[in-house]
């Protein structure tokens, strides 16, 4: 791979603004090799000139889904996986196209999307894939309606998305299998929510035996469990119970933000979903089965980030959208900039999620040795988060480990 040498960039390097507007940076074999506030002298390199854009790590997305590409999630079962998977393709290289260069795909995606993505076959983000997710039965990953019956009563939940285990030693083997096929980490049930047809976003779900079970099983291979988890007795038990990633945290007070803070647990919350479905779900399709779930969540959610940034939590940062409403994944930024502040939004998107992904100082910075994962801007993003909305169009250079995806210039 031939050497790329940016130069006079102003660089955000996913925490603050270095000082300088005419900086370089030279890119070789994948990695940032050197960054200088003097000319970089090389030879061979393809000159890039920034004319005074922003330069920037590539964004990550760490709660997304490739699959889930309707608003029912019942009609997921109906699509033969090949169909799915197509749909899949679509949305990552949509989301590439945004600006996003890695992705945490909190159930669906599998060892073979990944490698499609690695091999070249298809475009998109690299992806940390969970899986399958776990649910017990009649949890918010179990999709049959409450007029589903089971003649024999001995038949569990398996579809595209979710896969329904229950008591300790399922848990453990379903855990065991997922990781044996890959997955980067492991995806539970731990709350009820909106896109499942027989439980209450209210409801406390699996219990602390299975739970702990889970991540007991996830620690043997290095690896740590994200919970969808809204409540914040969810959000409790998954900070008691060992669990590293709190998705969603939607209902999250002030006591829990704090108890959370004081742990080592990341909360990832999701705004733009909540958002999206409430305006443009029923129009297109959502079932008023879950429109009617959605209620104040969006304000709900919006106060439990206010309460988690006072708190001093980790906050990543996640999508979680669905269907056609994949389009307003970086509206997630937006939302978050709206309660916290432009540069916290961003750190959360690139510095804060690579290390939820346990891949800090390679991914989500602008530094030397780390992938080279980057995002040139026309203009400051700091000053303008709008500049990353639009599909992408205000990205002038989409970089993804020294391969260019995008360049206009």
């Amino acid at each position: 791979m031939a050497a790329i040498l940016f130069n006079n960039c102003r660089i955000f390097d996913g925490a603050e603004t270095l000082p300088g507007e005419m900086m370089a940076v030279l890119i070789e074999d994948e990695r940032i090799k050197e960054i200088s506030d003097r000319p970089i002298q090389v030879s061979d390199a393809r000159v890039i000139e920034a004319e005074g854009r922003t330069l920037m790590p590539g964004l990550i997305d760490a709660h997304y889904h490739a699959l889930l590409a309707d608003l029912n999630p019942a009609n997921l079962d109906l699509m033969p996986p090949s169909l799915l998977h197509q749909h899949a393709h679509v949305n990552l290289k949509a989301a590439l196209d945004r600006g996003y260069t890695s992705v945490r795909d909190a159930g669906g995606a599998d060892i073979g999307l990944v490698r499609a993505v690695e091999e070249g076959l298809i475009e998109g983000p690299r992806i940390f894939h969970a899986g399958k997710a776990l649910s017990q039965t009649g949890g918010h990953g179990d999709m049959r309606p409450a007029t589903h019956f089971e003649p024999c009563a001995c038949a569990a939940y398996h579809g595209p998305i979710c896969a329904v285990a229950d008591g300790v030693d399922e848990v453990r083997k379903a855990v065991r299998e997922e990781l044996r096929k890959g997955a980067a980490q492991i995806k539970l049930m731990v709350s009820g929510g909106v896109l499942s047809p027989s439980d209450p976003v209210w409801m406390d779900q699996y219990s602390e035996d299975e739970i702990r079970a889970a991540v007991a099983e996830a620690a043997t291979r290095r690896t740590y469990v994200m919970a969808h988890a809204h409540t914040a007795s969810a959000a409790r038990r998954c900070v008691d119970f060992g669990v590293r990633s709190i998705e969603h945290g939607t209902l999250i007070d002030r006591e829990t933000a704090e108890y959370v803070a004081a742990s080592e647990a990341f909360v990832v919350p999701t705004l733009s979903t909540i958002l999206m479905m409430k305006e443009r779900g029923p129009a297109l399709g959502l079932p008023s089965i879950f429109a009617d779930k959605l209620g104040t969540l969006f304000e709900d959610a919006q106060r439990a980030v206010a309460h988690c940034q006072a708190a001093g939590v980790k906050l990543g940062l996640g999508s979680d959208l669905i269907g056609p409403l994949h389009e307003h994944q970086a509206m997630e930024l937006e939302l978050r900039a709206d309660i916290t502040s432009p540069v916290e939004a961003l750190t959360a998107a690139t510095r804060t999620n690579a290390a939820l992904l346990n891949k800090t100082d390679e991914l989500g910075t602008v530094a030397t040795g780390a992938i080279a994962d980057l995002l040139l801007v026309d203009g400051d993003p700091l000053a303008d988060i709008d500049l990353l909305q639009h599909q992408g169009a205000r990205l002038s250079v989409i970089m993804k480990a020294g391969a260019l995806h995008k360049c206009t210039l």
